[in-house]
């Protein structure tokens, strides 16, 4: 009988943690790796919510400078703005705060692994990860993160490693390109956010029109109508638009421009949209898409 591989089944290496940025991600992200056995030895926080946040998710991690962050760790996690982001890669690589072997991870949607480019050029293993899903910034985001999609680009060799931190967080890793971070976020926040704006107009000129608890209304229609179009694509497409009913459409442009300028200028392109899509589809036929489109034409050449 032979002795048993020691390498057998051994755990994965747990990496120190710094987070550079204790805002809804970066201390939610560093709290599901800590859970996972990735210890936070780190952390920087710019304002009292920052520090507030951190206290609450990552008990007893020291708030230092941002170098001392990425001194003391091994998987420094950079989650700040967007916009942020870039010059503060640059401005830490020039003062030569990364150092060689050090994973280098952000959580921005809008960027890959290019972003980093001034650190891995100083030795660096980047990763970009990007959990598609509303954070709070509190202990519950640790529940949704379970089975929580994660957008992951990272170069070839260090894709199982980013996969599987997304793993060990409980989330599903989804491969993106490098080349389409940009339109990969774009989608996301049109839809979610895009969404909101929605939500919150319907909601309001309902309130003008006199319905009290108006989400009482919405809030069955509107699940109904986004798990429809999840299954079903645009053949799940209803309504007046769907079925080329010019005249109401056209009271619909008047009565929303009555109460709301704002909202009659996203039905009208919303109803432009949704009549291409469903003329595409075949939902909509030919003849009445033209009185559709006549309606909705007028009503730009009356703004002018």
């Amino acid at each position: 009988m032979t002795d048993a591989d020691p390498t057998h089944d051994a755990a994965p290496p747990r990496l120190s943690v710094g987070v550079v940025g204790t805002g809804r991600a970066g201390a939610v992200l560093g709290a599901a790796l800590a859970r996972a056995g990735h210890p936070v030895v780190a952390a920087y926080a710019v304002s009292d919510t920052s520090r507030l946040r951190a206290e609450a998710l990552l008990p007893g991690v020291p708030l230092v400078p941002v170098v001392d962050v990425l001194a003391a760790a091994d998987l420094v996690l950079l989650t700040v703005p967007d916009d942020v982001l870039p010059g503060l890669v640059a401005g830490l690589a020039e003062t030569s705060s990364f150092h060689a072997g050090q994973f280098v991870a952000h959580a921005s949607g809008r960027h890959g692994y290019g972003v980093l480019d001034p650190a891995t050029r100083q030795g660096t293993l980047p990763l970009a990860l990007h959990p598609v899903m509303t954070l709070t910034g509190t202990s519950l985001d640790l529940a949704r993160l379970t089975g929580c999609p994660f957008g992951v680009t990272a170069p070839d060799q260090l894709r199982p490693v980013a996969e599987a931190l997304v793993v060990e967080m409980g989330g599903d890793p989804v491969w993106v390109e490098e080349g389409s971070r940009a339109l990969y976020h774009a989608a996301l926040a049109h839809g979610a956010n895009h969404l909101v704006t929605l939500v919150a107009q319907t909601l309001d000129l309902l309130s003008s029109a006199g319905v009290e608890h108006p989400a009482r209304l919405v809030a069955p229609l509107m699940t109904a109508a986004l798990d429809n179009a999840l299954r079903q694509g645009d053949a799940a497409l209803t309504g007046p638009v769907a079925r080329g009913d010019a005249g109401t459409v056209a009271a619909h442009v008047r009565a929303i421009g009555e109460v709301s300028p704002e909202a009659r200028t996203a039905y009208v392109a919303l109803a432009r949209v949704t009549a291409d899509r469903a003329l595409a589809a075949g939902t909509l036929k030919a003849a009445s898409a033209e009185a559709l489109l006549d309606v909705l034409v007028g009503t730009d050449e009356e703004k002018r």
